[in-house]
C-alpha cells in the first residue's frame, strides 16, 4: 500500500489558514452581539404579501443567537484541537503567533528572536511554521492542493 501525502500551493494555502486562524481570534475574543426582537412598531409602510405566513420574531432571534453561540464554538474548538495534535515546537509557533488575543501586533521576528528559547534563525522559522501550517490545513481540511 502506497500512499502520498499531496504537495499543497503554499501561497493560497497560507491564505486561508491565517484567515481561518484571524476568524478563530474573533470568535474567542469578541464578545457575540445577540440579537433581540423589535418590541416598538414600525412607522414605515407595509405591503402586505400572502396571509397565509407566520413568522414569530422572538423565537427566530432566540434561534440564532443559540445557533450562533454553538457554530462559533464548536468552530473555536475544532481549531483548538487540531492545534493540540502538532508536535510541541510548531504548537509553539502557532499558539505564539497566531491564537493569542494580541496576536494581530505580534510579528514573525518577536517570535522567532524572543518567544523561543534559545532564539532561532528566520528560515528555521519558516520550516517549523510551513510544517505546522502543512498539518493544520490538512486536517482542518483546507490545504489548497497544485494544479
Amino acid at each position: 500500500m502506497d500512499f502520498e501525502l499531496p504537495e499543497l500551493d503554499r501561497k493560497e494555502t497560507k491564505r486561508k489558514l491565517e484567515a481561518h486562524l484571524e476568524k478563530y481570534r474573533l470568535f474567542k475574543y469578541l464578545t457575540f452581539e445577540e440579537r433581540e426582537a423589535s418590541t416598538t412598531a414600525s412607522a414605515e409602510i407595509r405591503y402586505h404579501g400572502p396571509t397565509n405566513q407566520t413568522g414569530d420574531q422572538t423565537a427566530s432571534a432566540a434561534i440564532y443567537n443559540a445557533d450562533e453561540m454553538e457554530r462559533r464554538k464548536h468552530f473555536c474548538e475544532r481549531t483548538e484541537r487540531a492545534v493540540k495534535h502538532l508536535p510541541p515546537m510548531e504548537r509553539f509557533l502557532i499558539e505564539t503567533r497566531y491564537m493569542s488575543e494580541n496576536s494581530d501586533y505580534i510579528t514573525d521576528y518577536n517570535v522567532y528572536c524572543h518567544e523561543f528559547k534559545p532564539p532561532i534563525s528566520a528560515p528555521t522559522y519558516d520550516k517549523i511554521r510551513w510544517k505546522a501550517f502543512y498539518r493544520l490545513a490538512l486536517n482542518l481540511n483546507i490545504a489548497v492542493t497544485k494544479r
